[in-house]
């Protein structure tokens, strides 16, 4: 009688384990994964993830911008580029802060110096944008429970500027998608407009939402992915990215709402769009880091482990452990 129930044990084992393989198999199981995820989550302190991940994404801006702006502007025209950019902060931060962070565009610009000075200036830049993704895989390592190989720390912290260049890089390449692909929807509005105004404005909005949406969906993927130092299936990348794209859509539009309603930076005087700036990242990093939290509890749902790299090992000890 106990070999034949061990063996219905064991074949309910394999058959919910083969129910998982599929991606949208879990769908089933969204709330109570969310539950563990919320839960994951607070345990982590994610407040002081956030703020420090917002404090290196203030200083690694200006860089950032910069070097966007300096690859998409040799194709599109760089006061293109710079409304572009300033048009989306505007949108989500309001006009003082997007009037601010074009000055940091123009502050951080290169000038045409000497060789020698624009080369250190390249470099400095290069450092500079980079930095926000050498510590964000930190957070996400802590997440994966994983960690660089000992002895390897040269090697990794190459591997990673490189691989965080190559984000800035898609970052501009996206970026010069989402240009071409405004020019045209804009000369498909006036078209539209003139033949049916009714339709055109609500027809446009949700195509705006659309082009957001899978650029921010793409980004997250493309973190979640090649960041953290664990062997990650894309299915599950997809499907984190996915829902950390609609919670930050969402928590965008309600901090829209409350920061319109309650402006926080008003009591900063002079500071307070740079308050504003930064209060916006750390608020966003909350999010990205609940999105990399579920992403972590959805691939490893249903008893599945997610081996590290070759140049990391498990970190059992990096993260607060929760109860199930």
């Amino acid at each position: 009688m106990k070999t034949d129930n061990h063996t219905k044990d064991r074949e309910d084992i394999k058959k919910v384990q083969e129910e998982l393989k599929s991606p949208f198999s879990k769908l089933s199981h969204t709330w109570p994964i969310l539950k563990k995820t919320a839960k994951a989550w607070m345990a982590q302190d994610p407040s002081r993830q956030s703020a420090v991940i917002a404090y290196y994404a203030i200083i690694s801006l200006p860089a950032l911008l910069v070097i966007i702006v300096a690859i998409t502007g040799k194709i599109w025209g760089k006061e293109a580029v710079t409304g572009k950019l300033s048009g989306q902060f505007s949108n989500v931060m309001g006009t003082d802060a997007a009037k601010q962070i074009e000055e940091m565009i123009k502050n951080a610009a290169i000038s045409d110096k000497t060789v020698i000075a624009t080369i250190l200036a390249v470099v400095i830049l290069l450092m500079g944008a980079t930095g926000v993704f050498v510590q964000l895989q930190k957070s996400l390592n802590m997440i994966w429970e994983v960690k660089p190989s000992p002895g390897k720390a040269f090697l990794k912290l190459l591997k990673v500027r490189i691989l965080s260049f190559g984000l800035v890089l898609t970052l501009g390449f996206l970026l010069l998608v989402s240009l071409v692909i405004t020019t045209v929807i804009s000369f498909f509005g006036v078209w539209l407009t003139s033949r049916l105004p009714e339709v055109a404005v609500v027809l446009l909005q949700i195509i705006n939402f659309i082009i957001t949406f899978g650029f921010v969906t793409v980004l997250f993927a493309l973190m979640f992915k090649f960041l953290p130092d664990a062997k990650i299936q894309w299915k599950d990348v997809w499907i984190g990215a996915i829902v950390t794209a609609i919670l930050f859509s969402l928590g965008k539009e309600a901090l829209g709402i409350f920061f319109g309603k309650f402006p926080p930076a008003t009591a900063f005087g002079a500071a307070g769009s740079i308050v504003l700036i930064m209060l916006w990242l750390s608020y966003s990093s909350m999010i990205l880091f609940f999105g990399a939290e579920f992403t972590r509890q959805y691939a490893t749902w249903g008893g599945r482990e997610v081996p590290p790299i070759d140049e990391a090992t498990k970190d059992p000890y990096g993260r607060i452990k929760i109860n199930k």
